[in-house]
């Protein structure tokens, strides 16, 4: 049988290799070769190194100023590092399906959101994918044009792109109208749905070195608690099942256990926050206690603060306006307005 083709091709022999006596390399020459490379790179070596030198320090400044978007003090991956303390990889998450997404209308700096409720299909859609087939963008919500609007005003200026906290995320509609702005967003969401959908938002505005999500709901103490979702009104779910009920009575309630965190574990003395938003269905008495240190900081560094004040679901989570008030201004927040059921809080 004929040798395969890869035995075709034979390297010449050691004789082949043997150069021709006529044709030696000049001994003056090989010699000269050698020292003027031994010259160059005894001479390089030093030089070299001056130069690497102020390049090190360099990339080790930027490293020690480089923002810690983990917000703690060990890094994300740690196994030591508490569970609640670690940030929610959407990389890890299963993908949600069907991801129905779109632009926000009528705000200075447009961004998009994924669904999580889709309403009963087919017969009555939720009213933003009846605006997708009519080729119109997400009727924009209230909170993302208001948060924006601070954000460019005197909450915003001079903050060097610092932190915006979002408590209560549901699909990210604060989180990703501030995180297109520039800031950097620490959200808190316990609904498993919708963090995959803040996961969605994550990769569609291309802001992943800017939004850290926790898959846990703010108070104010750490550990675990049950939490009643509303099927097909994930944004109504509560802590409280009378608070869950209030809105959609007709609605099926589950009952799951979430995690539980206080900001003030969470965001460094040394972070520069300038604006807290806080919608969580009766449950914001909780929360404020929890960043009781957060919010005691002097007036120039306190942040903004956006809250939920509606005195049924407060109620129903045994707190009351009143109550949250003077918790308040216990802490120097003196001037709250009220916008809608929202109250906006500063110190003046």
């Amino acid at each position: 049988a004929a040798a395969p083709a890869l035995h075709r091709h034979r390297f010449p022999s050691a004789a082949a290799q043997t150069p021709e006596p006529s044709r030696p390399m000049p001994a003056p020459l090989a010699a000269s070769w050698r020292r003027h490379a031994s010259a160059a790179a005894s001479s390089s070596t030093p030089r070299t190194l001056l130069l690497l030198v102020p390049v090190l320090i360099l990339l080790v400044f930027v490293l020690s100023r480089a923002p810690d978007l983990t917000f703690s003090p060990a890094t994300a991956a740690s196994p030591r590092l508490p569970a609640r303390l670690r940030p929610f990889d959407c990389y890890a998450s299963p993908q949600a399906s069907p991801v129905l997404a779109s632009l926000v209308e009528g705000v200075p700096r447009p961004f998009l959101y994924s669904l999580a409720d889709l309403g009963p299909l087919p017969d009555r859609p939720h009213r933003n994918i009846a605006r997708l087939l009519k080729g119109k963008r997400f009727r924009k919500p209230d909170i993302s044009q208001t948060i924006q609007e601070l954000l460019a005003g005197e909450v915003g200026r001079g903050s060097g792109g610092g932190v915006v906290v979002d408590v209560g995320a549901n699909v990210g509609m604060a989180a990703f109208a501030a995180a297109v702005m520039g800031f950097r967003v620490v959200a808190f969401e316990p609904v498993f749905e919708n963090l995959q959908r803040i996961c969605d938002g994550v990769y569609l505005n291309r802001v992943q070195d800017q939004v850290v999500v926790y898959h846990a709901a703010a108070s104010d103490r750490a550990g675990n608690i049950t939490m009643h979702k509303v099927i097909g009104r994930l944004d109504n779910s509560a802590i409280s099942a009378t608070g869950a009920k209030l809105a959609f009575k007709s609605n099926e309630e589950v009952a799951v256990e979430v995690a539980t965190i206080p900001l003030d574990e969470v965001i460094p003395d040394a972070e520069r926050v300038v604006l807290i938003k806080i919608d969580v269905q009766g449950w914001e008495s909780h929360v404020l206690r929890g960043a009781s240190k957060l919010l005691s900081r002097r007036r120039g560094e306190a942040p903004y603060l956006i809250y939920e004040e509606d005195e049924r679901l407060l109620q129903a989570s045994n707190s009351s306006a009143q109550e949250m008030r003077a918790f308040l201004g216990s802490v120097g927040y003196n001037q709250c307005t009220r916008h809608g059921t929202d109250a906006h809080c500063t110190k003046e």
